[in-house]
């Protein structure tokens, strides 16, 4: 049995500028989150409610959050926000 091949992730306008604000460290964490868990099993996070049913979520941080939506038509995932929900 092989593996199935990892999803492809791509970022949006609003996730480069979430993810630019980063700290470097909080960067890294996030790429390898990203590679290793999202990439790999994309509904690791956990499903949405309400206004955002069909997106899921993933704790970056205490305070923040990755939220991105999941394509299964072209294997692909995209990432919405990489920051803080509770920013206004």
């Amino acid at each position: 049995m092989t593996e199935a091949e990892p999803y492809r992730v791509v970022l949006s306008r609003r996730a480069v500028k979430d993810i630019e604000s980063l700290p470097p460290k909080v960067r890294k964490k996030l790429g390898e989150m990203l590679r290793c868990m999202v990439a790999i099993q994309p509904t690791c996070g956990k499903k949405l409610v309400g206004d955002l049913q069909g997106y899921w979520s993933l704790r970056l941080t205490l305070r923040d959050r990755i939220v991105y939506r999941i394509e299964e038509d072209s294997h692909t995932v995209i990432v919405l926000r990489a920051r803080s929900h509770y920013d206004v």
